[in-house]
């Protein structure tokens, strides 16, 4: 493992859980790689307890799976569950994008314009880690501005599994390049407050990211069996 740690002390587990899953989402901790508890304590400069209170929290949102007497591993991004989540994904932001439109306040997107801008200067430098916050931030302002709670906790429950997924879709420089255009689209969308519009950008957005990690994960498959 070659993340660079930066020890933090009392570090609660909310926290380590966000460094966590950050780790997982961004490729450093890969699927199937064993989450070596004294190696990430030493790391981070904190207890098991804390540690292990991490781990629980990301193995119930599908991140991690610990099975007994053989420890915890970074869950396995398969096609199957794929294919469950985003369909479920898509609806939700494409809702959000509808009711967002209709309640968005005139600052807000500006706010969200701004950060479409830093979003395009962090790609055009390939610095893909801002890009990938930006991205998120974006997305979170749009389901933050549809104003309905349970929208929200709906995504929450689904974020971290999609998320993954979202990092690995952008690996192409072609894939990333046709992302930002997309990005384009959905900011001039939500700016002209169509609903409609801005509903199917988002849902063909998150569709085309799942195209290309399914036939990555499909791609992967075959030469193992080769």
């Amino acid at each position: 493992m070659n993340e660079t740690f930066t020890p933090i002390q009392r570090l609660l587990p909310d926290a380590l859980s966000d460094r966590l899953r950050e780790m997982i989402v961004e490729g450093a901790l890969v699927p199937g790689a064993k989450i070596n508890e004294r190696e990430l304590c030493e790391a981070f400069g904190v207890s098991r307890t804390p540690l292990r209170e991490a781990v629980q929290a990301l193995a119930k949102e599908g991140l991690i799976q610990i099975t007994p007497r053989r420890g915890a591993r970074v869950a396995p991004m398969t096609v199957a569950d794929l294919d469950e989540v985003f369909p479920i994904m898509g609806a939700l932001e494409a809702l959000a994008g509808e009711l967002a439109c209709a309640r968005i306040a005139p600052n807000q997107v500006a706010e969200i314009r701004v950060l479409h801008d830093a979003m395009v200067a962090a790609y055009r430098r390939g610095d893909r880690h801002s890009y990938f916050q930006l991205n998120e931030e974006i997305h979170d302002r749009i389901f933050k501005a549809a104003g309905n709670q349970t929208l929200i906790q709906m995504r929450r429950s689904l974020a971290a599994r999609v998320r993954r997924a979202r990092f690995r879709a952008n690996l192409s420089p072609q894939r990333w390049e046709k992302a930002v255009a997309e990005h384009e689209q959905i900011v001039a969308a939500l700016e002209a407050a169509d609903g409609p519009r801005l509903g199917r950008l988002l849902r063909d957005h998150l569709a085309g990211k799942l195209e290309t990690v399914r036939a990555a994960i499909l791609a992967e498959a075959a030469e193992a069996e080769d």
